[in-house]
């Protein structure tokens, strides 16, 4: 699915997924070999690919949910 990653007025990372239209906060992260793994407040969890370090936000990624 399509998620689009960008910083709040507070400096924290958040998630929008259109389709869904559902914003959330990143609660923490954990590193794969595939890319990262982002858990959000609701406690979705979402695989994301690789991504150049540091991140050029705001952008559009396509997200697996697990």
């Amino acid at each position: 699915m399509k998620v689009m990653l960008r910083k709040n007025a507070i400096g924290h990372l958040v998630v929008y997924v259109p389709k869904k239209d559902l914003e959330e906060e990143v609660v923490s992260e954990a590193e794969t070999a595939d890319g990262k793994i982002y858990t959000l407040a609701n406690g979705w969890e979402l695989a994301m690919p690789v991504m150049e370090e540091p991140m050029k936000l705001p952008q559009t990624v396509e997200a697996r949910r697990i």
